[in-house]
């Protein structure tokens, strides 16, 4: 839990930089690598999953109706709103018996470290979406990335089969961790946007 935790509060932290980073204007860019998505749905998606949704599962709560039908980017101070809820819900998941057991996720339990290893995936991988929208990088670590690798690995059938992932892009096999985590989950490493 300890090392994962790590990761979960690198990532969060990174995907808090990438948030401020983007300016008003760039939230009605229609192309995201996350083809039917502009940049304002593909960052509600993100706000609403990757820092509400992973507080409330740390909670064993339930997403109320209100945050999911939610346009967090009509605050202004969305990108501060967002970084606070991420220390909120990386600080739900310090504790080591949120992680054990499991979670009930609308009629079916998993156990709830699977659930994290998801969300986290979920935040750096939308982060990368984000990130890759409004011109920026997204930066891991080369511990982050490579667990992100393994989490990606290990869902990437299953996320297939629901068209959670598009199929897999090829990239050498010496390219770097994040790069492979990207194009196993269907991402091409080198979008631009053009």
């Amino acid at each position: 839990m300890r090392t994962e935790h790590a990761h979960m509060t690198e990532i969060a932290a990174e995907a808090a930089r990438i948030a401020r980073s983007i300016g008003a204007e760039q939230l009605d860019a229609p192309n995201t690598p996350c083809g039917d998505w502009d940049v304002r749905g593909l960052v509600n998606h993100w706000v609403l999953y990757t820092s509400h949704g992973l507080e409330h599962r740390a909670l064993r709560k339930e997403l109320p109706r209100e945050l999911t039908t939610r346009d967090f980017t009509a605050d202004a101070d969305w990108a501060q709103q967002y970084a606070a809820q991420l220390d909120r819900a990386v600080a739900a998941w310090s504790d080591p018996a949120v992680w054990e057991g499991e979670l009930d996720l609308g009629g079916s339990a998993s156990p709830a470290a699977d659930i994290a290893a998801m969300l986290i995936e979920e935040t750096a991988l939308h982060g990368w979406d984000v990130a890759r929208a409004v011109g920026q990088e997204f930066r891991l670590s080369d511990g982050a990335a490579a667990y992100l690798l393994g989490v990606v690995d290990s869902t990437a059938a299953l996320y297939r089969q629901y068209d959670g992932f598009a199929e897999e892009v090829t990239v050498p096999a010496s390219a770097p961790a994040f790069a492979r985590a990207l194009a196993l989950s269907g991402r091409d490493p080198h979008w631009t946007g053009a």
